[in-house]
Order: structure tokens, then sequence, then C-alpha cells
């Protein structure tokens, strides 16, 4: 049997792949990697299954992290911010020759690792990266649309709107600032071009979005990989765009708020004989306050939605679907947890062949994800809501029809 080790298995996102992999009878052992050695203990209990082992882990340290690695088969990694561990994990995981997914939203950290495509092919193995829900299932139902649904593909644009989650770690808030330091691309009229969070270019790409379940919010760019790797694997495409927000409005526009200020700088400054990195302030501010504004908004459960617009032709005639992925009590950890689970999973039952670092749509067949995806959801709807997927097809005229697989 297949042991697998979840690096971050402690974290928001990694402790819900550690509890969805203890649902499928695939590993024989699940291994918590995790630098908080007593919150994974915690999620260990929580959880309450005998395969899962705990292990501390400092990715940092090359011997400590070679040696977690070699200790399993399958290798899922959840510790962010993946501008800056991405690669390093990724790296060992391809000198050790593990097979290995990831949940990579940063689309710097995509273009760099990307570039490690024939070190894995070398190394004979699969680095499934970006497989969450943005990147992730996004890609996937994507490609569904153009393998399944329409005959051409001209546009796609894919929204995401979430917030209220238990609990909100450092790594989430570091991505998120990072979303708004950088240069975004987008792919419009055929060809990449970038624009700018804050700037005339980025404004001009915002949209007031209607999500199924949470309600209508305004939308901004967001530099996520599969405005670089949908227009490499969709024949065709003319437009990919990636934009969202994080709910409730409030909390999500303090930290635009701050990153205008210019907060976010690494490098520790003097505060009363006190080396302070204003970053690392910044970034405890940030859940503070998140715990304050959700506790006077009385915003309630998590929630979230994932919205992918795809329009083509279909006979000639104009044609678009619209995917939803919509919860009124599940939210990021879930949403990017659950289908990094079912990526090892799809590894594991050799459904997933090619070799080299790839996005899921390069490599997954959204098939076979969406069997996987029903196979779990069997074990969530006795209490759940059910399947979180809706699908509307919009013809030519506007008439719009609910479809299901």
């Amino acid at each position: 049997m297949t042991e697998i080790l979840v690096l971050g298995g402690a974290g928001v996102v990694g402790r819900i792949a550690v509890r969805t992999l203890t649902t499928f009878p695939d590993f024989s052992k699940v291994i918590i990697g995790d630098v908080d050695i007593k919150k994974a203990h915690e999620i260990s209990k929580e959880i309450g299954s005998d395969r899962i082992t705990v292990r501390e882990i400092n990715i940092n340290n090359s011997k400590s992290l070679n040696k977690i690695i070699k200790s399993a088969d399958v290798v899922l990694n959840c510790i962010g911010p993946f501008y800056k561990n991405g690669s390093l994990v990724l790296k060992s995981a391809i000198e050790i020759g593990r097979n290995y997914i990831d949940i990579n939203d940063d689309v710097d950290a995509t273009q760099k690792v990307l570039k490690m495509d024939s070190e894995a092919q070398r190394a004979n193995l699969t680095a499934l990266i970006g497989m969450g829900s943005s990147p992730g299932i996004t890609n996937l139902l994507v490609k569904f649309a153009a393998d399944q649904l329409l005959d051409e593909v001209d546009s796609i644009d894919l929204y995401h709107a979430h917030g209220g989650e238990p609990f909100e770690g450092p790594g989430v808030i570091y991505h998120r600032i990072h979303s708004m330091s950088i240069d975004i691309p987008v792919f419009v009229d055929g060809k990449f071009i970038t624009v700018n969070f804050f700037d005339e270019d980025g404004k001009a790409l915002e949209e007031e979005i209607s999500f199924k379940k949470l309600g209508k919010y305004r939308v901004h760019p967001y530099p996520h990989p599969e405005t670089i790797t949908l227009p490499k694997y969709i024949k065709g495409v003319q437009q990919v765009t990636n934009k969202g927000t994080v709910l409730p409005p409030e909390y999500f526009y303090l930290i635009t708020d701050l990153v205008k200020l210019g907060l976010t700088d690494d490098k520790p400054i003097n505060v009363k004989g006190h080396m302070i990195s204003p970053l690392e302030f910044t970034i405890s501010y940030i859940i503070n306050q998140r715990e304050r504004i959700l506790k006077e908004l009385n915003f309630g459960s998590q929630r979230g939605c994932v919205k992918i617009v795809v329009k083509g032709k279909t006979d000639g005639k104009t044609h678009h679907y619209v995917f939803s992925l919509a919860s009124e009590t599940q939210a990021m950890g879930e949403a990017t947890g659950i289908p990094a689970a079912i990526g090892a999973v799809l590894m594991n039952r050799g459904l997933i062949t090619k070799k080299g670092v790839l996005p899921p749509e390069a490599c997954v067949n959204p098939l076979d994800f969406l069997t996987i995806m029903q196979e779990h959801l069997k074990l969530e709807t006795a209490t759940g809501e059910g399947s979180p997927l809706t699908i509307e097809s919009i013809d030519e005229e506007g008439n719009i029809k609910e479809i299901t697989l």
C-alpha cells in the first residue's frame, strides 16, 4: 500500500486534505508533516484515523525535508506561500524521486516550477501542480467544456469569492498581499499582457459578479496560474481572465488599504529598540482585525463560490456554459483541500500517467476527476449539502438550461 506525506497537514487546507485522504482506501498511511507539531497531533486526534501519523518538519532545513520526503511514496504539498516554498519542495521531491501534488496558486511560482519540467521527466515522475479550487477544478471544468461541450472555445473567465473560514493562517495572507503587489498576467485578444491591481488597467477589468448562494460582489484581477496555463492547452482560446474577492468586503478592503499604504516591506525596522518587519506586523494585524470584523458583522458560517464562464461555438452557433461550485457551509479549506486529495487518489490509481511538471488540464481526465469526486460526495451527502456543482447551458438566443453530468 502507498504512504502519502501531506506537508502543511495541520494548516487550513492541509487538514482538509488529510481528512479527505482517510475517507479513501488508497493509502495505508497518511503522514502529517508540519512545523506545528502540537497542532498536527490535535488534527490527528480530531480526525481519529489509525492510518494517520505525525512528523515534525521544517522545510527550510534541507536535510529534514529530504528525510521526511524519503519516508513516503507520494508528496502532497500544502505549504504556502508558494512563491517562497513551491520550488524548494518540488526540487527535493525530484531529487529523491517522489511523485508530487501541490495547491500552488501563485502565478510567478508556477512559471518557476514549470521550468523544472525536464528535470521531472528525467526523474520519470509526475508533478501535478495547482490541484486545488482555482487553479485546479477550474482548469478541469474548462477542459471538460472544451472536450465535451463546445466545438470551439473563445473565452474563459474565472471568478471566485469566499470567506468566513474558522482560521486563516499567515501563508494565506502572504499570498493575498503578494497577489496585490505583482504584475498580473491576463490573456486578452490572443496575447499575454500584464495589469496592476491598483492601476487603471487593473481597475478597468473589475466587475460586479453574481455568485450562487452568495450574492453579488465586486471582483478584481488576481494573478492565478490559469491565465498562463489554459492558453497553452485549450486550442484557439482568445481570452483567459481570473478575478476574485474575499468576504466580507470590509475585510478584503482592509488588506488592500494596508498594501496601498506600503506596509508590506519585509526589511525589519527599529521600533523602540525592537527590529520589526512591517510585513510581519501587517500579517499579525490583519489576522487580529479579521476576527473583529467577522464578529461585528455577524458574518456567520464560512461560504464560497467559484464561477467559470466558458464561451464558444457549437455547430457554428454561439454557446456558453457557466459552471458554479457554491457552498453556504464550505469555503477555501474544503474547496482546495478536497480536490488536492482527489488528485493524489487519481495518481495512486494510475489515472495520471504523463511525466513532468504539469497543470491539471495537461494530465488529468476531467471525467476521472468527477468520478472520484462523486465517490467522495457519496460519503458527504448524508449530512452535507450534496453536490456543489451546477452547470448552466446558454444558447445563442439566451435560453438557459441547467444540465447535470
